[in-house]
């Protein structure tokens, strides 16, 4: 799975979004597409802190006027790059967890997501400033709450799946508590030393695997940071 946000969704058109305005044309659409791919190198490079309007536009070779007409601010950019970094985990999620049918199985994907997931946000640096940042922009904690909720409804159906006869609302709450905790465990391993963030992500993935597969062997000790650490260096 590609973790590059510029191009999630590119093959079917931009959508509105953060937008100021939706384009509607392929050149409108190619030109979006040009701002976004600048701000993401210039996040790569630089930080979204220190990006400006006008490198952007410079870098993506239009006037300060067309981005402006696309996107109101910086804040507006960075939306639309997270948006498209939930669509796709979003798609990775639901692609992982549609096969689960067992407790054991369950076990197996959500594990495969805990790791492919801490080996984006090792491996892409535009990923790991947008969430990094996330407390600080109320628009970027709704987004984060909103696709907590999207992926917890993924999480539930597996769920339900496994255990028809359990309260629908409960495994909801369940699913979406696990999702959004998952989310802030990212976020505290990639802010401390690699060994240690490793192994904050390993205790949450036993721990959630305790709470939505309680009858499956446990995951190996160490298997999320081998795993990330390889597909990292891939």
């Amino acid at each position: 799975m590609s973790g590059n946000p510029t191009r999630m969704g590119a093959a079917d058109g931009v959508a509105a979004g953060p937008l100021r305005r939706a384009p509607n044309q392929r050149r409108s659409r190619e030109r979006v597409e040009a701002m976004l791919g600048a701000a993401t190198a210039l996040i790569a490079e630089k930080g979204s802190d220190a990006m400006r309007m006008g490198e952007v536009a410079e870098r993506a070779g239009v006037s300060i006027g067309s981005l402006y007409q696309y996107f109101p601010d910086k804040g507006a950019i960075i939306r639309m790059l997270a948006e498209r970094i939930n669509a796709q985990g979003r798609a990775c999620i639901e692609a992982e967890l549609a096969g689960v049918r067992d407790a054991e199985g369950l076990r197996q994907s959500f594990g495969r997501l805990v790791d492919i997931y801490y080996g984006m946000f090792l491996a892409e640096p535009v990923m790991r400033d947008i969430w990094s940042g996330t407390q600080a922009d109320k628009g970027l904690r709704d987004l984060e709450l909103a696709d907590s909720r999207k992926n917890g409804a993924l999480l539930a159906d597996a769920l339900h799946r496994i255990t028809p006869g359990a309260s629908r609302d409960e495994l909801e709450i369940k699913a979406f508590l696990i999702m959004q905790l998952g989310e802030a465990t990212m976020r505290i391993a990639i802010s401390v030393e690699r060994r240690e963030g490793d192994a904050i992500v390993e205790a949450y993935k036993q721990m959630a695997l305790r709470e939505i597969a309680p009858g499956s062997a446990p995951p190996l000790a160490g298997e999320a940071g081998g795993r990330s650490e390889a597909k990292a260096s891939g």
